[in-house]
């Protein structure tokens, strides 16, 4: 045996062995990027109202992260994304009234509709005019501004997302069915087109409170007592009287959330008979 040999013999044994205990490090896994192409782009208009609507988007938690990551591409909004400006989308939702005494807004809600495929009024001011149909002026900031309208006053409104402020899963749950609608199989269209037509149908009323409840539910022997309706109202204007609901007028807002929670409001077959599969996707989509 060569001198070389018995060296590089010796320097083996005498290279310290690694503990046990410590793992060789994994290879590193490429992350497969999903082309933004394969993406509906959304855009995201903020008009007159509080930003509870934006707080329950936020909400979502990692299934917002999820749907920025597969399936939106988010083009501008003003507290999520650096751009601002409106842009040509697919989507667009839309949070808050339409101040009339305003040019500017009166130019960005009729902008977003000559540049959306769909929008999509999110919340009660946006879909109903809420609270800010008693708004008089006079406020510090701007006197002048007296007269709010909601966005289906002005421009043609495809999908209502009623509540002050709507649930985070419902606004998610609009988004996923969205993106199935344009990207989707045949069958998740028809899945998205029947979860997404009640919410369309809303679109043909500009008002909804306690009083539409009342002679459209209540008057009518449709309802059942549930209390969907007192749960659901953010200002506890509703109450549940010997099994029926009893609604407070002053108190009021006109937000919408009583009637559209209703499911005698606007019952749908296709929901019903489909919401096993329409949740089943919903659910896979954000895996």
């Amino acid at each position: 045996m060569g001198l070389l040999s018995i060296f590089k013999k010796k320097d083996a044994s005498a290279e310290p062995q690694k503990p046990a205990s410590v793992a060789s490090k994994p290879a590193e896994t490429k992350k497969e990027v999903k082309p933004v192409a394969d993406k509906i782009t959304l855009g995201y208009t903020h008009l007159s109202g509080c930003t509870g609507c934006t707080v329950a988007l936020a909400d979502n938690y990692a299934g917002l992260l999820t749907l920025l990551d597969k399936y939106v591409d988010l083009k501008y909004m003003p507290t999520l994304a650096d751009a601002r400006h409106i842009q040509k989308v697919d989507v667009s939702f839309v949070e808050g009234s339409v101040c009339i005494n305003d040019k500017l807004a009166v130019q960005e809600i009729k902008e977003t509709r000559e540049k959306s495929a769909i929008v999509v009024a999110l919340g009660g001011c946006a879909c109903y005019g809420n609270i800010t149909r008693f708004s008089r002026g006079g406020q510090q900031n701007q006197p002048a501004h007296e007269a709010y309208l909601p966005i289906g006053d002005l421009i043609k409104v495809d999908v209502f997302i009623p509540g002050c402020a709507p649930t985070p899963q419902m606004i998610r749950n609009v988004a996923v069915m969205a993106y199935l609608l344009l990207k989707g199989t045949k069958e998740q269209k028809d899945l998205a087109t029947a979860f997404l037509t009640p919410l369309m149908k809303l679109t043909e009323k500009n008002e909804a409170c306690f009083c539409e409840l009342m002679t459209q539910v209540i008057n009518q022997g449709l309802c059942m007592g549930c209390g969907t309706c007192a749960a659901a109202c953010p200002v506890n204007a509703i109450t549940m009287e010997y099994g029926k609901p009893q609604g407070e007028r002053d108190l009021c807002i006109k937000c919408g959330a009583c009637y559209s929670q209703c499911p005698r409001s606007f019952f749908s077959f296709d929901v019903v008979e489909n919401y096993e599969a329409i949740n089943e996707a919903i659910m896979a989509a954000l895996q």
